[in-house]
């Protein structure tokens, strides 16, 4: 790593795009046409071929591009105790203004962690690498935004807060295990609060009778949870995302309205913020980072085919530096390349060159 608290110099958000025999072997398993083992095997085969891809790419940090996972939370949701599916109060939309809607978890019982969640996922990651493996997991407030007011069932907890001590302690849990199975490198994926940056948005939570400020030191505090009491060598990323679906987005507005408590309180050793357009504001308020934390970039879209220049980027970091030490900061795409089996609108060659392209400028810029 490029230092205590400080993240890789070339990174990735982890997700990556899953290869037609994968997607083939999501259907055919949800349907009931390829047994448990067979589609095992065949997601072996393309974590092998994807980790290869890593790492001739230049990468020195690694995963397995969430390929057991049919969307970036639905493995945690599956293996909780406490969680069923609904309809998401929000959607996702794109640049022309079309609408998606999209599912999300919901909490019908008091939850447990009843199973290890990721840990068959790094083991097998470490068996077939030597390069360092990150882990990514979603967040707490991910577990509970998107279903809105009816989002826990009635009767089941007496506060949001004792839901997410019950949930915390989970996270607290599985990252403990994945810690003592070798993994150093953990990254949480936060929606809620890059969200709670829209005025679109916080005016639909002021329409539930909710404070979006509130709220925000609500999800801050079980950001915390999940994080409290980690072993000392465990380094934690957050990163902050406005919705990766097919090249969709939920929400837009930088990062000023949360900044300063987001930065100063989440106890997390850095950030990897998404700045690939214009919906996600200036730099300015990285000016809010502790010296003690660092910021990964996310400059290059994970959402578009379209490759971006060595200078724009080499351009774009020198703009955030000068709110930040250019020591404290790192490169990544914005987000993941398929937050779900589907995927974004994007080739795997694009995809390896955009990986490609910010080991590259790291280089440059960090030597």
């Amino acid at each position: 790593m490029a230092g205590r608290g400080l993240p890789f110099r070339a990174d990735h958000v982890g997700s990556l795009l899953r290869p037609a025999p994968l997607r083939t072997a999501f259907r055919q398993h949800a349907e009931g046409d390829l047994d448990d083992e067979s589609f095992r095997r065949i997601q072996d085969e393309c974590i092998r071929a994807v980790v290869r891809m890593q790492e001739e790419a230049g990468l020195a940090v690694v995963n397995d591009g969430e390929f057991r996972r049919g969307s970036y939370w639905g493995r945690f949701v599956e293996r909780m105790e406490g969680f069923r599916i609904g309809p998401a109060v929000f959607k996702f939309r794109d640049e022309a203004g079309h609408v998606r809607d999209f599912t999300a978890p919901f909490i019908a019982g008091k939850l447990r962690r009843v199973r290890p969640i990721a840990v068959d996922e790094l083991a097998f990651v470490k068996g077939i690498t030597r390069r360092t493996v990150k882990l990514t997991l979603p967040s707490a407030p991910t577990m509970q935004f998107y279903g809105g007011p009816q989002a826990i069932d009635a009767g089941v907890y007496a506060s949001r807060a004792e839901m997410f001590a019950d949930l915390g302690r989970a996270f607290q849990e599985e990252i403990r295990a994945l810690h003592a199975a070798g993994l150093r490198y953990v990254q949480i994926d936060e929606v809620p609060l890059a969200m709670l940056c829209d005025p679109r948005i916080r005016e639909q939570v002021r329409a539930w009778g909710e404070d979006p400020q509130a709220l925000v030191g609500e999800y801050i505090a079980a950001l915390n949870e999940s994080v409290r009491n980690l072993p000392a060598d465990m380094v934690v990323g957050l990163h902050m995302c406005r919705g990766n679906f097919k090249g969709n987005y939920l929400s837009e507005g930088g990062y000023e309205a949360v900044a300063e408590r987001i930065f100063d309180e989440i106890h997390v050793n850095h950030f990897l913020l998404e700045y690939d357009t214009p919906r996600a504001g200036d730099f300015e308020a990285l000016r809010f980072v502790p010296s003690t934390k660092a910021v990964v970039l996310g400059l290059v879209s994970s959402k578009v085919p379209a490759l971006e220049s060595v200078d724009e980027l080499r351009r774009r970091i020198d703009d955030a530096a000068r709110f930040i030490d250019l020591d404290r900061l790192a490169l990544s795409p914005q987000c993941g390349f398929a937050s779900t089996v589907a995927g974004n609108p994007l080739s795997e060659a694009d995809q390896l060159a955009k990986l490609q392209r910010v080991v590259e400028v790291a280089a440059l810029v960090w030597r």
